[in-house]
């Protein structure tokens, strides 16, 4: 086994159980698929390309998770990644939650979760993410996440409307929550 596979393992069993039905788990590239559908299904989220999902689970899936239902079946996912010229602040990429599986608390355990792990792993020390102005339960769940840490909550426009090639996209506030205690 290789470090990496040795990381990757033990990054697998970092994951308490939830409560109830649905576990935390490490995504895996057979995975892509599912949150792929998952995002598409969101209908609030940008959806990027099924290969991208592909390479997430592949090269980032030691700073993502995923939630399975007591199939085994994706139900729930957040996709981040540790920034290069920040080496312990977690960028959030994406936060979905399957509709069956809405207003469990779901997003907000996905998300302790992983930052715990990735606390624990990487000294995490804040944590990033980019909301549009209309999206008001991920407002909320990083609001609360910060509260719940005791951790400061900054917002700035990190990208305006005007910089999306594509027009039509409303801009993306940058939420910068720390220090973290881990």
């Amino acid at each position: 086994m290789t470090a990496a596979q040795a990381d990757l393992a033990s990054a697998r069993t970092a994951f308490r159980e939830m409560p109830g039905d649905l576990r935390l788990d490490t995504p895996e590239v057979t995975d892509g698929a599912a949150l792929w559908r998952i995002a598409r299904d969101s209908k609030t989220l940008d959806l990027n390309s099924s290969y991208s999902y592909l390479l997430w689970c592949r090269d980032f899936a030691g700073t993502s998770v995923i939630a399975r239902d007591a199939h085994g079946e994706a139900v729930g996912f957040i996709t981040g990644y540790i920034r290069p010229d920040r080496p312990h602040t977690l960028l959030v990429w994406q936060v979905a939650v399957d509709a069956s599986q809405r207003g469990r608390g779901l997003a907000a355990a996905m998300l302790d979760g992983l930052a715990q792990r990735v606390g624990k792993e990487y000294g995490l020390r804040s944590l990033e993410t980019t909301i549009s102005p209309d999206n008001i339960p991920s407002q909320r769940l990083f609001t609360s996440f910060a509260q719940r840490h005791g951790a400061d909550l900054a917002r700035e426009v990190l990208f305006s409307a005007e910089q999306f090639p594509d027009g039509g996209h409303e801009p993306e506030v940058l939420y910068r929550i720390g220090p973290l205690p881990y």
